[in-house]
């Protein structure tokens, strides 16, 4: 198969399991299923699979798995000296399996599997070289499936054809893709106007899943959309995300327990049905264990393998739902002071800060460190979100279910660095009740907006309260901001919201943060500007930059009249005052 580079991340995101990339030679490939991973084509079987194991607890259980595991880097061998897990690769297969020549036209399918280029044999016939180049169309539908597009049914305008005769693409030289034209040597012939999104009885989903490297079926009885294959709706990573939370007081040693060997030797003793006590790690493990009472390994061995308490500040509230659910423990450990290895926060005192910024903020925290686990849960295809439950979408991910023991997900971890600001709740509150009408009525028509396209592009519920736009668009503008002064590239900046409207427990806190996967995520310049002194004049900027636009008044006048963007969704925001790239939320 051809070969190219990726980056191990990008594995996650925007090339996961199922998803397309063209690599250098021009050919067209889809990610193979998880099946497949960590194993090498010869057959070998000496990968050490637990080198690449991520343990993310929070993440594990909302996703219902054992643990995580980073996709292998590709490594070479010299001769000096031994390379553990050398020459691993990710498994790609070809796809769309349909090709057409350049040269005479001629349309034929080609295995999964087939390597290089291929030379087309009609061509030869005539004493000419060329090579066959996949077809720029596929077919997919809304539950992930994906194939190549029906071209005899199509041409024939029946789904069960009965002729096998060759079939030709060609253009006549119109940009749209009514000017390419499907013809079959019996004579019938078709235009591909109209294939997106088209309700022809012809295109039914078969429930084909190449990227698992079958070519077999499953039941499927949703519609099959005609696409063309660099179309930004073929695939949407289901990825979820969350900063690492310690578990337990003794956080040193749950990380020692938490990583190889020791991890590797409790996940095999507990998934086979072994009881795992102190004394028989302390047996096998004595100079790594030493500094460890056997009381306290025994405590730490009881939350890994979830038999006790985690953390204090783990704590359910009556009415969350999921994802405030999630993010409320992130909440109440930014709030404090922390010095931990893959945490480190440090709780500014308010009144260090200028009275007129420090009034509106009861807490504002730098973190030097942080550590982001991401993972991917699956991936849906013309919808970023669709009604599909968790288990269908990781069953998307591989052929044959994995027991909950030793059940896993790709992912990767990130390191980076950020400022947590958390918003006075009194003058929030005062706010809500002085404008409460008239921020209601200004957010009516978003939500109105937001209502409607919800059922076309089946969007998640998202509770749009004045709450949540505050804090949203606040951060919005701080990211804006934070790029002059610090450096950072907008697509580096990542923003966390954790809102609750909950009278008895409200969360109103913002943490703006980079995790890129490199150096640039750690050098600081956060975390400078959230210090006293540096943090004012930016908010205040931001604040004035916010004030007025260099696209007013056709802003102001199109967000009155009902909103502008994507669905009418952003009223009067655009990108040169309040939206950024790339921002998880």
């Amino acid at each position: 198969m051809p070969s190219g580079p990726i980056k191990r991340a990008q594995l996650i995101a925007p090339f996961g399991v199922g998803a397309m990339l063209i690599v250098r030679d021009g050919t067209s490939l889809i990610a193979a299923g998880l099946d497949h991973w960590y194993e090498r084509e010869d057959g070998r079987d000496d990968v050490d699979k637990s080198e690449f194991r991520v343990d993310e607890w929070r993440l594990a259980q909302q996703l219902e798995v054992d643990h995580f595991r980073q996709p292998p880097d590709y490594r070479k061998t010299n001769r000096r000296e031994s390379v553990p897990n050398a020459y691993l690769t990710v498994p790609f297969l070809r796809f769309p399996q349909w090709h057409f020549c350049p040269s005479c036209d001629r349309l034929k399918p080609l295995p999964l599997t087939v390597r290089g280029q291929v030379k087309c044999n009609e061509c030869e016939m005539q004493k000419k070289t060329r090579f066959l180049v996949q077809v720029p169309i596929i077919a997919i539908c809304d539950h992930g499936h994906i194939q190549d597009f029906p071209w005899g049914e199509w041409v024939h305008r029946s789904v069960n054809p009965t002729c096998q005769k060759s079939m030709r693409l060609f253009g006549t030289g119109s940009a749209t893709l009514a000017g390419l034209i499907v013809k079959c040597e019996c004579g019938e012939r078709r235009s591909l106007g109209g294939i997106l999104g088209s309700s022809d009885p012809v295109l039914l989903c078969r429930g084909k899943r190449p990227w698992l490297g079958t070519e077999e079926s499953e039941k499927c009885d949703r519609p099959l959309r005609g696409s063309q294959r660099s179309a930004s709706n073929v695939y949407y990573s289901q990825v979820r995300s969350a900063i690492y939370l310690r578990r337990g007081n003794n956080s040193e040693l749950i990380s020692l327990l938490e990583e190889p060997p020791l991890s590797s030797l409790i996940n095999k003793l507990s998934s086979a049905g072994v009881a795992v006590t102190s004394e028989f790690l302390r047996e096998l493990y004595p100079q790594v264990l030493q500094r460890f009472s056997n009381k306290d390994i025994q405590a730490c061995l009881d939350i890994i393998l979830l038999e006790g308490n985690a953390d204090q500040d783990i704590v359910n509230v009556e009415g969350d739902d999921l994802q405030s659910s999630f993010r409320r423990p992130e909440f109440n450990v930014l709030r404090t002071e922390r010095n931990e290895n893959n945490l480190k926060i440090r709780v500014i005192d308010i009144n260090q800060y200028k009275s007129d910024i420090a009034r509106y903020f009861s807490r504002i925290a730098l973190v030097d460190k942080l550590r982001e686990t991401r993972a991917l849960a699956g991936f849906t295809r013309i919808f970023p979100e669709t009604e599909q439950t968790l288990d269908s979408l990781k069953a998307l991910l591989r052929c044959q279910p994995q027991p909950r023991q030793d059940s896993w997900l790709p992912a990767y971890v990130v390191y980076g660095e950020g400022i947590f600001i958390e918003l006075k709740e009194e003058r929030l509150r005062g706010w809500l009740d002085k404008h409460g009408d008239e921020v209601h009525q200004r957010i009516a028509t978003l939500v109105k907006n937001y209502e409607e396209v919800k059922e076309e592009r089946k969007l998640r519920e998202r509770p749009l309260t004045p709450r949540f736009i505050l804090l949203h668009t606040f951060a919005h503008l701080l990211m804006n901001r934070l790029t002059f002064e610090c450096g950072y590239s907008s697509a580096a900046l990542r923003e966390r919201l954790y809102v609750s409207d909950n009278p008895d427990a409200p969360m109103a806190g913002i943490l703006i943060y980079t995790a890129a996967g490199d150096s640039e995520g750690t050098m600081g310049g956060l975390v400078r500007i959230g210090k006293p002194v540096n943090f004012e004049p930016m908010v205040r900027a931001a604040l004035e930059a916010a004030s007025w636009c260099s696209a007013d008044p056709v802003c102001m006048e199109v967000g009155k009249r009902g909103g502008q963007g994507p669905d009418s969704c952003n009223l009067a925001a655009c990108h040169n005052c309040a939206l950024v790239p790339e921002t998880g939320n």
